[in-house]
């Protein structure tokens, strides 16, 4: 039998998460309001959702000037 090809996983990037300014952790994403804090929310174009709840939350659209 031939092997299986592996695949090269990707390290976990959490440390993207989170930011230290004058001595005190700073979170960058928004934590998910059903599951508390630890569990961030994913911030795309027009919406904020939770990947573990399926919580999500919609961006207001700007109204367009003419």
């Amino acid at each position: 039998m031939a092997k299986k090809q592996v695949k090269n996983k990707q390290p976990s990037q959490r440390w993207k998460m989170y930011e230290v300014k004058d001595g005190k952790l700073i979170r960058k994403n928004p934590t998910s309001p059903k599951e508390g804090p630890g569990i961030f929310m994913a911030t795309h174009k027009n919406r904020k959702t939770c990947g573990k709840s399926g919580y999500t939350e919609f961006k207001k659209a700007e109204p367009k000037e003419e």
